[in-house]
């Protein structure tokens, strides 16, 4: 038994079930491949700033949830606890944007963290895939992004989730609504640390969960009231595009979401079978967010969507995701002469394309064979003495039972024609 445990909190992806992460990162991120997103990856950690800055002070991210910490040299860091701030600082960092092909559309895929109260569905190391286009303000950009999440999802199968969508207005507009709500704010009873979110983002106090919060935000001034005639008539392009695509959504006033760069366009899935933890994933626009990081003026738009979650969703569907097979051909081989052959012979099938694994460590033909059943190959090849000097292998059908000679010079063309 090891003297050392995952520290609390956190998870860690083995054998079988890591198959499904795998599956569930390589489904999301497909779509996003086709539509011509290119693959960024960025540091575990950043400049604390980055994130104080961009998430924003008010947020539970940074100011109780973030793991910040001091280097040896004096540098403020702090573990990525998004991927928007840092993928934005990268592409700034990298002048994608004066490439002259606007919008820079970037996908990304990693693990981030938050010091949270574990719980199922909500950990403190997580996985999500995320998708990022960078530069341009237009109604499709969001309704593209929401409708490749969407086409992710269905791909694996999933069909209990929803779509959250509203908007959230602009530089223009907010400032009237914001100055409303937090007259409305003001006068509830309401404790030190909420009082101190209104003067900073009045919006937060509507995404708190408390049901003694919410029960006093019953007739609180409704976003939708103030906002200005070019907001209107974007959200609605985004609305028409979603209806024009077929995907299905729910208008939500209420929907917020708790990170202060979005702004317009804002949208969560949710997975009713999820309990309290139902968010599998969301975005937004963030038209502002280059801006406070001291980059120039990028609206931009995207999203990121939890891959444990996922996994979570997928579960309580009943959903069986078709993983291709660890191992197709497994072999066994009969003494040492074999074991040079049949090691080849792998090398051979796995160049070929072919998942194949071998009989290490010697073991006689019962224990190999009960390896050969437990690591799921449809097929073995066995070989001995007498196999080799007639230039064969038995090849054994794991499924019907069912053995047959095979030329030596020939298993590879043989099981290429079986598994296709």
């Amino acid at each position: 038994m090891s003297t050392f445990k995952a520290p609390k909190g956190t998870y860690d992806l083995i054998p079988p079930d890591s198959a499904k992460f795998l599956a569930v990162r390589e489904a999301i991120s497909a779509p996003l491949r086709n539509s011509g997103y290119g693959y960024i990856e960025t540091p575990g950690f950043e400049d604390v700033a980055l994130f104080s800055r961009g998430v924003g002070e008010s947020t539970d991210i940074v100011s109780k949830e973030m793991y910040a910490f001091e280097t040896k040299g004096g540098d403020k860091l702090a573990l990525r606890p998004e991927g928007t701030a840092s993928v934005l600082r990268a592409a700034l960092e990298a002048n994608l944007h004066k490439s002259g092909n606007l919008p820079v559309k970037l996908w990304y895929s990693g693990s981030y963290y938050r010091y949270e109260r574990p719980q199922k569905g909500r950990y403190r190391h997580f996985s999500q895939v995320g998708a990022e286009a960078i530069g341009a303000e237009d109604p499709a950009l969001d309704a593209e992004l929401i409708i490749l999440a969407d086409q992710a999802y269905r791909s694996l199968g999933l069909a209990r989730f929803r779509i959250l969508l509203n908007s959230l207005g602009d530089k223009e507009c907010r400032p009237v609504y914001r100055e409303a709500l937090q007259g409305f704010l003001r006068d509830l009873d309401l404790d030190e640390d909420t009082r101190r979110r209104i003067e900073i983002n009045p919006l937060r106090v509507l995404d708190d969960k408390r049901a003694e919060v919410q029960k006093q935000l019953v007739g609180a001034p409704m976003l939708r009231d103030y906002l200005c005639d070019a907001c209107k008539a974007y959200h609605e392009q985004v609305r028409e595009l979603l209806n024009a695509a077929g995907v299905a959504y729910e208008d939500d006033e209420k929907l917020v979401r708790g990170l202060d760069y979005y702004t317009r366009t804002t949208f969560e899935f949710v997975h009713d079978g999820l309990g309290s933890q139902s968010a599998v994933g969301g975005g937004g626009r963030y038209d502002g967010l280059s801006e406070m990081i001291g980059g120039p003026a990028l609206p931009s738009v995207g999203w990121a969507l939890g891959v444990d979650r996922t996994v979570l969703a997928l579960e309580a569907e009943g959903v069986e995701l078709d993983l291709p097979a660890a191992t197709s051909v497994y072999a066994v081989p009969l003494g040492e002469e074999a074991r040079r052959v049949l090691f080849a012979t792998v090398t051979e099938l796995r160049r070929a394309g072919i998942a194949a694994d071998f009989a290490y460590g010697g073991k006689g033909l019962k224990g190999a064979m009960k390896n050969a059943n437990r690591s799921g190959a449809r097929y073995t090849v066995v070989a001995g003495e007498r196999d080799l000097a007639d230039g064969q292998v038995q090849l054994k059908d794991m499924e019907t039972g069912e053995q047959v000679p095979v030329a030596l010079d020939a298993v590879t063309a043989e099981l290429r024609r079986r598994l296709a």
